[in-house]
């Protein structure tokens, strides 16, 4: 069987012929037309079969006439000169890169055209005069590569990026380097007349370079130990803030009586490596969104009817007595601005973008993104169509009732639990340690302080200061940053992508999963059918699969897809029955394909938990296709090694069909609760939770974005990372699902060897408290031990970090 040339997919027979080459349809064929027009064939000496089979674009970009988009979408629009910015998900190799930054070879009109490879998104500079914005991206759509526009970029805002922490990391290092260069000569005590005569000069320098690490890269953690104390908090950053603080003060206090050089290279080195443990912590994947809602899945406008009296030709003359004939116009409209009373065309394969009432046309519509409910619903006329379904069957006709804003999808993001935060309702593990620490540290300071003065009132002030200098808790904060965000970058290579490093910690107190199961448990890709009844003869399968191929029935397209090696025939009649089935005839067979109702002549359909497609030939009954759900792999392997650590929950919109087939894979305590609604999910969770429960909920749909919001931790499943994922916590690709249980035991170690850091720390402390407490604690002292034992911890965290890394194998 022949292979397109352009996409790879498998050729009808006959294939299209073309330049001794074979092509599945005419849009490969155009496509490589238009490359080797433009002397772009080496597309496909990058790679082979590159190309994705363009769908029917006719009608889907009519709303890129309206102005009003054009405006929102373009990010320069001078003279002639315009810029766009799409998100183009195909986008997945070389080739692509390359085709896409030669558009310009395609159309002259086309200045440049610059790649986001991880993004998967391009920035296009084009001539309005000569290609609108529809072409353009119609253009990309003939070649494979569809935007994708969502209601999210019709309302979208420019990036402010935050380069706060780059900038203080910055004038803290460059204040370290000129510092440690000043006060590099009295460390030695070298007697020499230029250094004796220029030293006061020098260590004013460096009190003028710590100003602004103390002012400025310093000011976070006065502020946030501020914060902490007055909510009554004892976080980490209140003993760096009083650490620093007395450096500062007591430094200053030395070169202004003359007592020496002071502290200044300790306090700037302290703020340099805490800084860039924060830096370092601060992992994020730009080329994902972790916050997406409804908009980003939403189409941006909309086909507007809009009621209109159909306009008499000057040269026609009509009765008075005739109707005048009403008709409606198509309008391109802002989903923003459609408003209840409306009425709107849904086309083949779009997306409903707010609630209403059927009016004309047979809808067949696939809810599975909302609700999780697998199988396709049929609706009448005058049926309640509610929004985020996409139409499966041809064009349909919604009077609206609510407004995008106050339709039943859109509610869901007005619970509130979409503004908490969770972060508050978590104490890191630096934090509970650093209460302890810091009582301990003050207490150790007065009681040296006082013993002291008893002893040498003059060297109390000294013992105070130095216990507090050499104590403050570098090292302790250092070890986190540098552990977790070894992790996430661990993480991330094995594409579980978390928003923030501090849910590492937290993913190691999760005591309880909750699962979705459809596209979460399940795959979207593909079913498992299978057919039971009296078998099929050679003859009324080829009718079969050539009624089949005639549909564009989802249920028909999968059945098509694996019965069309059966072979096809033209048919010399075909008929389709929205949402109840199909009719093919040839010579003197017929097939009926459907529901049993209507293949089955009338007869009262049982009640089927899966979902199946009956069939009969010339009116006998014959049998039906069981289309089950098609689990990913490792899933039972899965639910046996969680739950040894945590208790397992199923939640699903879908019904019970496979419910025995669950137990089957689950342990016996597994909870498994079916036909849950959004809200039944997100309630569920919540209970969970008030019982102590620290839950992590892994979904994939807009069905599960409150429950992923509730949760402690919520998992978004993704056969493609850079398409839709609902709000969420973290995103892991779904063939790495089955690796969960190893994150969440990778999790546990990180935390571990955090606490073995804090030990090591601890060692460095007790040294440095036995200069301070005697009195004898020398900058160059506090210069060594203070680096020394920050690196340490680097070091120890990234090589313990790394060889877990490797002892977990993905």
């Amino acid at each position: 069987m022949e292979t397109c040339y352009h996409c790879g997919d498998t050729c009808p027979e006959p294939a299209i012929a073309h330049q001794e080459k074979s092509f599945c349809c005419n849009g490969c064929k155009t496509v490589f037309d238009i490359l080797n027009e433009n002397d772009l064939t080496y597309y496909y000496d990058l790679q082979a079969t590159p190309g994705k089979t363009p769908l029917d674009f006719e009608g889907r970009f009519d709303y890129l006439d309206n102005q009003n988009i054009i405006d929102q979408l373009l990010e320069f629009d001078e003279q002639e000169t315009q810029v766009v910015s799409f998100v183009i998900p195909n986008i997945h190799c070389s080739s692509c890169i390359w085709v896409l930054e030669n558009l310009d070879k395609l159309h002259p009109a086309v200045k440049s055209g610059l790649v986001n490879f991880p993004q998967k998104s391009i920035r296009i500079s084009y001539d309005s005069s000569e290609i609108c914005l529809k072409e353009l991206v119609l253009l990309l759509c003939r070649i494979g590569y569809e935007p994708n526009i969502s209601l999210e970029d019709f309302s979208k805002k420019e990036k402010n990026i935050d380069r706060s922490l780059i900038y203080k990391l910055g004038v803290a290092g460059f204040a370290f380097g000129n510092i440690m260069f000043l006060s590099f000569p009295e460390y030695f005590e070298v007697s020499e007349f230029w250094l004796d005569e220029f030293k006061f000069l020098f260590r004013w320098l460096m009190f003028v370079f710590a100003l602004p690490v103390v002012f400025y890269s310093a000011r976070d953690y006065f502020i946030s130990a501020y914060k902490g104390l007055r909510v009554g908090i004892l976080n980490i950053d209140v003993p760096i803030a009083i650490g620093i603080l007395v450096l500062f003060l007591r430094s200053t206090l030395e070169i202004i009586m003359d007592w020496g050089t002071g502290f200044f290279d300790s306090m700037v080195g302290l703020v340099f490596f805490l800084l860039l443990g924060k830096f370092f912590q601060q992992k994020t994947y730009a080329f994902l969104s972790f916050e997406r809602d409804y908009k980003s899945y939403f189409p941006i406008a909309v086909t507007q009817l809009i009621k209109s009296e159909s306009a008499v030709d000057e040269d026609t003359c009509v009765s008075q007595s005739e109707p005048t004939e009403t008709k409606r116009i198509e309008l391109q409209t802002p989903v923003y601005e459609i408003q209840p009373g409306d009425r709107i065309l849904i086309r083949n394969h779009e997306l409903i973008p707010t609630d209403g009432i059927l009016m004309k046309g047979n809808a067949l519509i696939d809810y599975s993104f909302v609700t999780g409910e697998a199988a396709p619903v049929a609706k009448k006329l005058g049926d309640k169509i509610y929004a985020g379904g996409k139409q499966k069957a041809g064009i349909i006709e919604i009077d609206v009732t609510k407004a995008v804003e106050q339709s039943y999808l859109t509610q869901l993001w007005n619970n509130e639990v979409f503004s908490k935060t969770k972060a508050t309702t978590f104490e890191n593990l630096t934090d509970q340690i650093s209460r302890r620490f810091t009582i301990s540290i003050l207490s150790i300071a007065f009681v040296a302080t006082i013993i002291w003065l008893f002893l040498d009132p003059s060297k109390a002030f000294n013992v105070f200061t130095a216990v507090l200098i050499i104590a403050c808790p570098c090292a302790i904060a250092l070890a986190a940053p540098f552990t977790l965000g070894n992790m996430l970058r661990i993480f991330g290579k094995q594409q579980l992508y978390l928003k923030d490093s501090s849910l590492i910690e937290q993913m190691a107190q999760i005591d309880t999963v909750v699962f979705d199961k459809t596209g979460t448990l399940t795959s979207h890709q593909k079913n498992l059918i299978v057919y039971k009844g009296v078998t099929l003869t050679e003859n009324e399968q080829q009718v079969l699969t050539s009624t089949l191929r005639a549909s564009n029935h989802p249920l028909s397209r999968a059945l098509y897809e694996m019965l069309q090696s059966q072979g096809i025939c033209t048919l010399d009649n075909f008929s389709e029955v929205t949402g109840k089935g199909v009719v093919g005839v040839y010579g003197s067979t017929s097939v009926k394909a459907g529901s049993y109702a209507f293949v089955g002549r009338g007869e009262q359909e049982e009640d089927a938990t899966n979902t199946e497609v009956h069939v009969s030939t010339n009116d006998e009954y014959k049998g039906s296709y069981v289309f089950y759900n098609n689990y990913r792999e490792g899933m039972e392997a899965l639910f046996s090694e969680m739950s040894n650590t945590a208790e397992l929950v199923i939640l699903s919109g879908d019904n019970d069909g496979e419910k025995n087939y669950l137990k089957s894979i689950l342990p016996k305590s597994a909870q498994l609760k079916f036909n849950q609604k959004p809200d039944d999910k997100l309630n569920f969770i919540e209970a969970l939770q008030q019982q102590g429960k620290k839950v992590m909920m892994i979904g994939d749909g807009l069905n599960d974005a409150g429950a992923l919001a509730q949760s402690n931790i919520g998992i978004a499943v993704s056969e493609n990372v850079n398409v839709f994922s609902p709000a969420c916590d973290g995103i892991i690709d779904a063939s790495k699902l089955k690796e969960l249980p190893a994150f969440m035991s990778l999790s546990k170690a990180s935390v571990r060897v955090i606490k073995y850091a804090f030990i090591f720390s601890l060692f460095y402390n007790l040294i440095g408290l036995g200069f301070a407490l005697t009195g004898n604690l020398l900058p160059v002292v506090a210069a060594i031990l203070m680096p020394l034992s920050s690196i340490s911890i680097v070091i120890f965290t990234t090589l313990s970090t790394f060889l877990l890394g490797r002892k977990f194998n993905f």
